[in-house]
């Protein structure tokens, strides 16, 4: 119940707060009236100041905060799942190599973006392709006798990792420092290209991917019990558990396509949730989202604030301020149930 009361809270003052400070009413009135049909103040028609601060709200900032909710809220999804799927607790939606894979794919296509297939799909997609291609390549090194096995698949993961990794910091190489500087930002996570048209489709995918997780999730539950007990209670492991790892898959890649390489919060944000409300998968993934969601809201709220006029990449908030508080929640209770 705080969460959901929370969530509303953090985005209007993510909204509202920045190089340019907004009064609350100020954004609520604008929202509303581009949403409901000019309720509030008739914002866009009034005054110029009015009308410029009604820009900066629903064109620029909206779009950053909504996008980093969907980011943050799909990196947790597919953070708490793979931590059931592979039954480790450092599992996290970078451990399968799939952030690895778009990374490269992404950085290829930056520096190579005029070559071949490159030119027609652009950063977002080719990061989206270059995730579920690893992805591929990690569940068959993963298999074993027709059936994947969660301490295989981890290991190709995480060599497939270290390859990619090479290969995109050789790429970074062949780069000018302009160009270098602006992929290493990229890598390390950002939502400040944001705008109305890369909401939709990530919305959709994260909301769709979220609700059949749940609906899944007694079989993600028995999951916890191991191979055995869950097969023994009508359970198809193999197959379920090849569904979850695409669905984990196309979350990450999805959000990476849009926000780059934001690292942590798939790791920490369903540990938080487990120390609060236990391992039911019912729970903790909704929960889950909307923990990772406000968080990176917050996350990149102080990215752009901390430090202006300079912004910060993701990554390096949302490690300096997560950790901290992952470990005091860590000395105060026991992760319930985790994997």
């Amino acid at each position: 119940m705080a969460l959901v009361a929370a969530t509303p809270v953090v985005l209007a003052l993510a909204v509202s707060l920045g190089a340019v400070r907004l009064p609350l009413g100020e954004v609520w009135s604008s929202v509303l009236a581009h949403t409901v049909g000019g309720l509030g103040l008739g914002l866009g028609r009034g005054e110029p100041s009015a009308r410029v601060d009604d820009q900066i709200i629903w064109q620029v900032r909206v779009p950053r905060v909504l996008l980093a909710f969907i980011v943050g809220a799909g990196l947790a999804v597919a953070g708490a799942t793979l931590q059931a799927v592979i039954r480790n607790p450092l599992a996290d939606p970078y451990v399968l190599g799939v952030s690895s894979g778009a990374s490269l794919a992404a950085v290829a296509a930056l520096t190579l973006g005029g070559v071949g297939w490159l030119a027609h799909l652009g950063v977002s997609g080719a990061a989206f392709a270059g995730g579920l291609l690893t992805l591929g390549a990690v569940l068959l090194l993963g298999r074993r006798a027709g059936r994947i096995e969660p301490g295989r698949l981890l290991l190709a993961g995480v060599a497939l990792g270290y390859l990619l990794q090479a290969a995109t910091s050789y790429l970074q190489l062949r780069v000018s420092s302009n160009q270098l500087a602006h992929l290493l930002f990229w890598l390390l996570g950002t939502v400040s290209g944001a705008d109305w048209r890369k909401l939709g489709l990530p919305a959709a995918i994260v909301a769709a991917c979220t609700i059949w997780l749940v609906l899944r999730g007694r079989a993600l539950n028995a999951l916890l019990l191991g191979d055995d007990l869950a097969a023994s209670a009508g359970v198809a492991v193999s197959r379920l558990r090849t569904e979850l790892l695409v669905i984990a898959a196309l979350l990450t890649g999805t959000v990476i396509a849009v926000a780059g390489g934001v690292q942590f919060v798939g790791l920490v944000a369903p540990h938080c949730v487990r120390l609060l409300v236990g391992a039911d998968h019912r729970r903790l993934l909704p929960l889950s989202a909307l923990l990772g969601g406000n968080f990176l809201v917050l996350a990149d709220l102080a990215a752009r604030t901390v430090s202006e006029p300079l912004e910060l990449p993701l990554t390096i908030v949302t490690a300096v301020v997560g950790v901290p508080f992952f470990l005091v929640l860590l000395r105060r209770g026991t992760p319930t149930g985790t994997p």
